[in-house]
């Protein structure tokens, strides 16, 4: 098997980028090179990751002799356009924005209520070590990546893919389920917070506020429903309307809300308070999930995707930092204790009107955001789990998407923060801390040609990957022993 990118070089209309599978013979291959290479010297190739007999594909690039040497780009393969049959190469704009969008979701609502015991000083701190610690995760995870993309022969490699070719059987069984625990626990969490500012938002009586399975119903349909019965088209225009409200109303937000900032209140620093805010915060940082979407889109050019990877998740830091200081810089003497969160969200929204309502419409907006992308995601990995043909919306994986978190959030309204501390814990850290670590671990142990033509992104070798792990290690031993303790 052969695929074109037809581009043009030396006046010549020849192939840009060939991607062969080890179908074709090393002598076929050879022939394939001579006959090329047959330009008048005015044409040259390059052998990516290798020219030899065992990779499973090789992929040579064409350019003119007179290109300067800064010109060529590290990519391992090119992107068809299979109407045009030319190159589609991703750009780094589009992944960077990617990325951010991705981050920016509903983990923003809780970040104000688990950071205001450490103060706007030791939790703008943590945000910026966890943002450090999810970019090495997401480095680790492209580069394992790009490598299975290598040994595999083929892109859009899943995180199971590379979990099975350097983990094994035990590594694709924890990434499962690490996976599906935390689509329902997200979930659980949109659902009920959803239901509690729909709620307050339609104005239900008080008396009737825990009654509240009419709000949760109805955000479950209505976006259910868009994911069911939307085409891809009509997604990715309510999608983008929802992100275009959430950039209008974030704005807004900092705006009105700027005025009545208490600078003192920002200055409040509490450290020892700072390990019980990491696994949200951490939460509030995956992106991983679409490294592979990313890598595939940038045709396994890891220079620019360590560049989309960097820049799209700064933006949502600076997003963070920002809504945080103006959270906490707003509403001042909070109480506060070990037993239940108290949400500086749900205050702010009954003191002040105008903030309040900014506030809500918001939080709405980055749920929905949130809500539809992980509904997707895990109604196709149901399809997929339960052997069911792709292409097509089938009811079952969207009822045992949808149905589960409605029921679990009715049954405990409060749920919200819970269930994000335990996806946060044992759901983010061992899926996006420790498992990409250990792949990489596995990865760099072996001996293979291809792994050693290819760029590290995460220097410090194995010394790195072990603070990566004990990293996530201590913070999950940390948490099982706090809630041993408060049994």
């Amino acid at each position: 098997m052969a695929c074109y990118s037809w581009s043009s070089c030396a006046n010549h209309r020849m192939p840009h980028t060939l991607l062969m599978k080890n179908k074709l013979s090393f002598s076929t291959r050879q022939h394939i090179v001579s006959s090329f290479t047959t330009s008048g010297g005015q044409a040259r190739f390059i052998w990516l990751n290798g020219c030899s007999s065992t990779s499973k594909f090789m992929a040579f690039k064409c350019f003119s002799a007179k290109q300067d040497q800064d010109d060529m780009d590290y990519r391992l393969f090119s992107n068809l356009n299979q109407s045009t049959f030319t190159r589609d190469p991703g750009s780094i704009t589009g992944s960077t924005l990617l990325v951010a969008g991705t981050t920016i979701g509903a983990g923003i609502l809780a970040i104000p209520a688990v950071t205001q015991d450490s103060g706007f000083l030791a939790s703008a701190f943590t945000c910026i070590l966890c943002w450090m610690y999810m970019v090495v995760t997401g480095l680790l995870i492209a580069e394992v990546n790009v490598k299975t993309m290598s040994e595999l022969g083929t892109g859009g490699v899943s995180l199971v893919s590379m979990a099975k070719r350097t983990l094994g059987v035990a590594g694709v069984q924890i990434t499962c389920w690490c996976y599906i625990f935390i689509h329902y626990a997200l979930l659980v969490a949109y659902v009920a917070r959803s239901s509690d500012i729909l709620t307050h938002f339609i104005g239900i009586p008080m008396y009737l506020y825990n009654c509240r399975w009419e709000s949760a119903t109805l955000f479950s349909m209505l976006f259910g429903g868009i994911c069911y019965f939307g085409s891809q088209q009509v997604i990715e225009a309510v999608n983008g309307a929802l992100v275009f409200g959430i950039l209008t109303s974030f704005t807004s937000l900092v705006v009105a809300a700027s005025g009545d900032l208490h600078w003192e209140a920002l200055l409040k620093t509490n450290l020892e308070a700072i390990p019980r805010s990491i696994p949200i915060i951490a939460l509030s940082f995956v992106y991983q999930n679409v490294v592979p979407v990313v890598c595939t889109n940038l045709e396994g050019d890891l220079k620019k995707v360590r560049t989309s990877i960097v820049l799209g998740t700064a933006i949502p830091l600076s997003l963070f930092l920002v809504w945080n200081a103006v959270i906490l810089g707003t509403i001042t003497g909070l109480e506060t204790n070990s037993d239940k969160i108290t949400d500086p969200l749900q205050l702010l929204r009954s003191t002040n009107g105008t903030v309040g309502t900014i506030v809500e419409v918001f939080s709405l907006l980055a749920i929905g955001t949130s809500y539809i992308g992980f509904v997707l995601g895990l109604s196709d990995f149901l399809t997929d789990l339960l052997k069911l043909p792709s292409g097509q919306n089938r009811a079952l994986p969207f009822v045992l998407t949808l149905t589960p978190p409605l029921i679990l959030s009715l049954l405990d309204p409060d749920i919200f923060f819970r269930a994000l501390d335990f996806a946060g814990t044992y759901g983010v850290l061992v899926l996006f801390g420790i498992l990409p670590a250990a792949m990489s671990w596995s990865d760099r142990s072996t001996n293979s040609s291809i792994s050693q033509n290819l760029p590290i992104l995460v220097p410090g070798g194995k010394f790195t990957l072990s603070l990566v792990i004990a990293a996530s290690g201590f913070v999950i031993l940390s948490e099982i022993l706090e809630n041993f303790v408060h049994l």
